[in-house]
């Protein structure tokens, strides 16, 4: 066995050992999200209508805000990687102060959602539905973007595990809740969709409270000095250094949410079970993306801890190994979504035009995982290195402008010459992939960049 592939092997697994868990507890949090939508469809058809409103409100806002809190996860790994251990206290706080800004942007567009609800054009009943539900849930929004905090630190120093266990914990603890404010019970009214929100709050605010219990108690915090010096006071240097590094990643899930959302908005000018069969694709792709998300940011993980140590060389085997390893399995998974591809559409559905509108489609998340994998391989890892602002213009440029504009023009056949069976949907996730695959080669060749500059400075 040579060194360097015991190097490689061994790195492999250190990553794996860190992406395991972030793999269960982001599943966690995806089957929060099919909870509700389960349980509100049993209580009204209006219900159901107002949380696919409310819920793409708030994901939308809260994803970018919580991407921006994401700039802390590169820079207390450094620090860790340095055994700078009293700075990541500093940090962390910093990190509190900024969650606290994000929080007054987002409650302000949770508290008056009317110009975002007037885009869909509901009902005004249906509207008041949907604003009562965001105004609860900016309710949860200090808790949801303080528990990004936390799980920021632990992700960061190699202590991914606890963040799945409350992540677990609040699924289990969801569920009941849910049924008891939707349903009512134990004396309590039926409150529909705002039960669904209440039910969100409590657990968000009991995970924030389990996390800093954790965080009090646990010997492995208390050489960060996170306590016996108060918050102290916002320090504004140190805001900017996380903006600077923040906003550009909070910009970079937008554009990736956004051109998928807009992906919907075209495809459904088509039809309903065009529609139909793209929103099953693209749920199942998202269940799928959240292997390939989760060894991404393991390998950021390493990458900073090997960069703050001043480990050139092994921050860029590190995140080779990451990339490669992610890329093997999206592979495999690609393989075995083709081969059970009709099983899968059947578990979605029994209608036969809507398994018909998604076939072909499932052709496209079977190959472009592969893209996908080394793009947010690359992606992450620039991170690590606190690049984000090329890499967010890299994926304007690729996913709106090839994906969405080329998927626009395929598939409404707008040139002329467009073979049939990539008109419609197919020409859109056609678009889609290639996009992909520009932004990861456009990625790779700037970490390898960013690379040679960060050795030569070493």
């Amino acid at each position: 066995m040579s060194s360097s592939g015991a190097v490689k092997r061994g790195m492999t697994a250190q990553i794996a050992a860190l992406a395991w868990p972030v793999l269960i507890g982001q599943l966690a949090v995806i089957a929060n999200g099919v909870i509700d939508t389960m349980m509100t469809a049993r209580s009204s058809a209006a219900d159901l209508a107002a949380l696919g409103i409310g819920a793409a409100v708030y994901i939308s806002i809260f994803v970018g805000l919580s991407g921006v809190l994401q700039a802390l996860s590169p820079s207390i790994a450094q620090l860790f990687g340095a055994r700078k251990f009293e700075a990541i206290g500093f940090e962390v706080r910093q990190g509190v102060w900024l969650a606290l800004f994000l929080t007054i942007v987002g409650a302000v567009g949770l508290c008056f959602p009317t110009p975002l609800l007037s885009i869909a054009q509901a009902s005004s009943a249906l509207n008041d539905k949907v604003a009562q539900y965001l105004q609860i849930l900016a309710l949860a929004l200090p808790a949801t973007l303080g528990f990004r905090v936390y799980a920021s630190l632990n992700t960061a120093t190699s202590k991914p595990r606890m963040v799945m266990a409350i992540q677990i914990a609040s699924l289990l603890l969801k569920i009941p809740l849910n049924a008891l404010f939707i349903f009512g019970g134990l004396g309590l009214p039926a409150l529909g969709l705002a039960g669904c929100a209440l039910a969100t709050a409590i657990t968000a605010w009991l995970a924030l409270l389990a996390g800093w219990i954790i965080l009090r108690r646990g010997t492995h915090y208390q050489a960060f000095r996170l306590f016996g010096q108060g918050l102290g006071r916002p320090v504004w240097s140190a805001q900017l250094s996380l903006l600077k590094l923040g906003v550009p990643m909070g910009m970079s899930y937008l554009i990736e949410v956004s051109a998928f959302a807009l992906m919907a908005l075209f495809i459904a000018r088509i039809g309903s079970n065009a529609l139909a069969g793209h929103q099953i694709t693209a749920n199942f792709g998202t269940v799928l993306y959240m292997l390939p998300l989760s060894i991404a940011s393991a390998t950021a993980t390493l990458v900073a801890q090997k960069i703050g140590a001043g480990q050139s060389a092994d921050a860029r085997r590190a995140g080779y190994a990451g990339i490669r390893l992610g890329v093997i399995m999206a592979g495999s998974m690609g393989v075995a979504v083709w081969l059970g591809r009709a099983q899968i559409i059947g578990a979605y559905t029994p209608d036969a035009q809507v398994a018909a509108a998604a076939m072909p489609l499932f052709f496209f998340i079977s190959f472009y995982q592969l893209f996908d994998s080394f793009q947010v391989g690359t992606a992450f890892v620039l991170r690590a290195y606190k690049v984000a602002l090329i890499p967010t213009l890299m994926y304007a440029l690729a996913l709106w402008g090839v994906g969405l504009g080329g998927g626009y023009l395929l598939g409404f056949n707008i040139l002329g010459g467009t073979p049939e069976f990539l008109q419609g949907a197919a020409g859109f996730w056609l678009g889609n992939s290639l996009s992909l695959a520009i932004v990861g080669a456009a990625l790779a060749w700037y970490l390898r960049r960013v690379q040679r500059m960060q050795e030569d400075s070493d």
